[in-house]
């Protein structure tokens, strides 16, 4: 039996008919560009996530530059980020004309280190970046007290982590701004690309507005240079049917992650992983470490099933960025991660009898 790393299938089977529904309001109305269906989203997003405001923009990494430029990042500037993420962390940094000042990660959950943090202020840093990585919640409240010591702000990566919790509160909640993104195989997903800005600051909204429609707050007034980044109308219909599901889904994935360990427990050669205290992780990814990674990764594909690595190859060590002069060795817990890290299948309806076939072969892979 093939087992995928991500279905989607069963998601778009329970939303078909009101997505149907939404559309053919869309269509009838010819409200292509800002819809009321984008309005609606935004409102019920910013309840989820417990904040006053929500933007709507045109993918993820969109959505990270815009709150970076919101808040002040300008370019020369640098902004702090954790090795261990995707490209677009930095790519939202460097887009703005301002530099990665990249950081080593914590070797039991893989993200930021406040210790690393800590040690990379200067007086050139303008923001900090933590990545809710994997669907946990990186440690805020340590982060925020270097922010705030450093007179900076705190920006959310928040792309894998929608209804995450720390402590009762909502991952994208928490710094001065947040973005994430609605890519399809994200916990709530569109069907291509979509991203938003969250926060409780009126301004900073106001400013991911307007940068986000030519820099304009109102028709053929320039205030800004800005660019055209906004949330389709047709994926805001796909992403309000999804949201009311959403608490249920991230349930599922919990109950899957737990099973997993179960499974795991006393498994050797596979280190399986853990929630930090305080969090209640949506398990975006279910990320286990194994030695050998690429061997194993072979078994499991032979025998169709669909793992994956997230992320193979630091920040730091991507060709994109060689230009930072950062060698291997830079960001030792980081780069030892991305050659033992191995994703396994995670979705809401993965089954049980698919995890244990899942973890059999992962068992003889490793033996």
């Amino acid at each position: 039996m093939s087992i995928p790393l991500v279905d989607l299938r069963a998601q778009q089977a329970e939303i078909a008919d009101e997505v149907r529904a939404g559309l053919d309001e869309v269509f009838a109305a010819t409200a292509f560009v800002g819809g009321p269906a984008v309005g609606r989203f935004e409102q019920a997003y910013a309840r989820m996530t417990g904040v006053e405001h929500c933007v709507g923009v045109a993918n993820g990494t969109d959505a990270l530059e815009l709150a970076l430029r919101a808040v002040g990042v300008e370019a020369g500037g640098e902004v702090i980020i954790p090795a261990n993420t995707f490209i677009a962390t930095a790519e939202a940094v460097s887009r703005i004309g301002a530099v990665p000042a990249i950081v080593d990660v914590d070797p039991e959950h893989l993200l930021m280190d406040p210790d690393a943090v800590r040690a990379a202020v200067t007086a050139r840093t303008q923001a900090i970046v933590p990545v809710h990585l994997f669907g946990q919640v990186a440690p805020v409240e340590e982060l925020l007290k270097i922010a705030a010591d450093a007179g900076v702000p705190l920006v959310e990566d928040a792309a894998q982590s929608q209804g995450a919790l720390r402590n009762g509160r909502a991952a994208g909640s928490f710094g001065l701004a947040s973005g994430t993104s609605f890519y399809p195989g994200k916990n709530l997903g569109a069907a291509g690309d979509a991203g938003a800005v969250t926060t409780d600051d009126a301004e900073v909204a106001r400013r991911v507005r307007v940068i986000a429609a030519h820099g304009s707050a109102h028709k053929y007034d320039h205030e800004v240079i800005g660019f055209n980044s906004r949330l389709d109308t047709v994926q805001a219909v796909v992403l309000e049917a999804k949201l009311a599901r959403l608490a249920g889904w991230n349930e599922r994935r919990r109950a899957a992650a737990a099973y997993y360990a179960e499974l795991l427990s006393g498994l050797d050669g596979v280190l399986a992983p853990t929630s930090a205290d305080g969090n209640e992780d949506v398990w975006h990814l279910y990320v286990v470490q194994v030695e050998e990674r690429d061997r194993v990764l072979s078994v499991l594909h032979e025998a169709g099933i669909g793992a994956g690595i997230h992320y193979p190859t630091p920040v730091h060590l991507t060709g994109a960025y060689a230009s930072l002069g950062h060698r291997k060795g830079t960001f030792p817990v980081a780069e030892r991660a991305a050659d033992r890290i191995l994703s396994l299948p995670m979705y809401p309806h993965l089954e049980r009898g698919q995890q244990e076939q899942v973890v059999e072969t992962l068992a003889r892979a490793v033996g």
